[in-house]
């Protein structure tokens, strides 16, 4: 995998459901009216995917206390409104490509700190899976509601079996 593909940068994103299926979203630092999303980030160079998962769950919410249930089948992406390109990792890419991961959540919520590393969420909220797509941002919205497509045969069961 390289570290980046067509002016895309590479990384994961997990969606994280609790014990009821719901699922954790966090509301990114500084962002006027509130950017929620799911952890995710970019992969270092010559890391897998799944590796990289789990690093960033555990530098965005303080705990990698999960299971995987599922990989996506294909990468999913989006693309920065135009505003964002110029600041956003310094205006190297047009967005970022995904490999998401579904995961089951082993921890408790006091587990969760999202001050452990550098910090970039101050809160956070566990939601059900109908209710991500109008809590995010707009620009991430179509990549999300294709990730929860993806997973949606795992979440009906996750969700059934609470």
């Amino acid at each position: 995998m390289s570290f980046h593909a067509d002016n895309y940068r590479l990384g994961t994103g997990v969606m994280l459901l609790n014990p009821k299926g719901n699922i954790l979203i966090c509301r990114r630092i500084g962002v006027e009216g509130g950017a929620w999303q799911m952890p995710q980030g970019g992969c270092e160079r010559g890391e897998e995917p799944k590796s990289c998962a789990l690093r960033e769950l555990k530098e965005e919410i303080g705990t990698d206390s999960a299971i995987i249930l599922a990989e996506s089948k294909d990468w999913h992406q989006y693309d920065l409104p135009e505003p964002l390109r110029g600041r956003a990792w310094g205006g190297r890419y047009i967005g970022q490509r995904l490999k998401w991961f579904l995961m089951r959540f082993t921890g408790k919520d006091d587990d969760i700190d999202l001050q452990m590393h550098n910090q970039e969420f101050d809160g956070w909220i566990w939601v059900p899976p109908d209710h991500v797509p109008d809590l995010v941002v707009a620009f991430k919205r179509p990549m999300y509601q294709a990730v929860l497509e993806e997973f949606q045969a795992r979440l009906r069961i996750a969700r059934s079996n609470r």
